[in-house]
């Protein structure tokens, strides 16, 4: 199906919907959906798979309001933590009233991408392509990859962007307003967010982990916000777990003397800071809890389906 264009003009009819962003991971979502909504929603890591849960971020383009589903990027599932996420990115995309593909301009159709062009042949829903990361590749090459990639499935529009630099989000911008069905706004005009800011202060932390530790920890860790008290000075009081499923998880993540957990502490406080506009008491807690990839309220908690195989 293919939304209406709502006439130009003051009085237009207003616009929301649904925007599904599927991609292999490290395509450059989150940081696509950071630069479209103009302030931090989701988690930036250079590991892949950092992001596990439906995270929206809302924007406003003229008259169209636009609710961005950033899904887990997709690939081959090992563990039943894999399966719940790639579960999670084709929901969002059936889920969706408009799918964006993203590809990277580098890898081009590899077969993580081939896989996710078979699978979305079943989603009926509008797609735009978009091509990512276009300041790495020669132009030559762009071209090229746009046409194979719409040979391969019928796109809407194609966009060349860099999500970094934020080249071609504007246009973007405007086009996934156009596209979105006429309907009124869902979500207050100013909000950014459908996220509780606990779930995100809690993936702030998970970044600052990721972004610390590199290759040493596995992806066989989480975190939750225990508690979050607003203070009568105006500060806010965080308590946060940080959950891993061995000892010697434990102890990298500790760090010599308690260095490593300091550090991320004092990244994650500054950055929920900036974000809530208050000033923040961030308290760090790591604990083993073994095998909390089959734990069915670890995958409530992070807001994805538990697999039952």
């Amino acid at each position: 199906m293919k939304s209406e264009v709502a006439s130009a003009g003051g009085d237009a009819a207003p616009r929301c919907g649904f925007v599904a962003l599927i991609g292999a991971p490290n395509v450059g979502k989150s940081t696509l959906v950071n630069a479209l909504v103009g302030a931090k929603v989701t988690i930036v890591s250079r590991k892949v798979q950092t992001t596990r849960a439906l995270i929206r971020g809302i924007l406003v383009e003229d008259k169209s309001q636009i609710v961005l589903v950033d899904t887990p990027g997709i690939f081959a599932p090992k563990r039943r933590l894999d399966r719940a996420m790639v579960l999670t990115a084709w929901t969002g995309a059936h889920d969706a009233d408009l799918v964006c593909v993203l590809l990277d301009a580098k890898l081009g159709i590899d077969a993580e991408a081939e896989t996710i062009f078979t699978t979305l042949a079943n989603v009926a829903h509008p797609k735009v392509l978009v091509i990512n990361k276009i300041d790495l590749v020669p132009r030559e090459k762009l071209l090229a990859l746009a046409k194979a990639a719409n040979e391969r499935m019928k796109f809407e529009e194609t966009f060349m962007i860099s999500a970094l630099s934020g080249d071609g989000i504007d246009d973007l911008k405007k086009t996934l307003a156009r596209l979105v069905p006429a309907g009124p706004f869902h979500y207050p005009e100013d909000q950014m967010s459908v996220a509780p800011m606990r779930h995100l202060a809690a993936e702030i932390t998970r970044e600052k982990l990721f972004q610390q530790l590199h290759q040493e920890l596995p992806y066989q860790s989480t975190v939750e916000t225990d508690s979050w008290v607003d203070r009568k000075d105006g500060s806010a009081r965080i308590e946060q777990t940080i959950f891993v499923e061995r000892e010697s998880q434990r102890k990298i993540v500790l760090g010599k003397g308690g260095a490593t957990i300091k550090s991320i502490g004092a990244e994650a406080r500054k950055e929920i800071a900036e974000i809530t506009g208050q000033a923040v008491h961030l308290f760090l807690f790591v604990k083993v809890r073994e095998n909390w990839g089959d734990d069915p309220d670890r995958y409530r908690e992070m807001g994805i389906e538990f697999p039952k195989e």
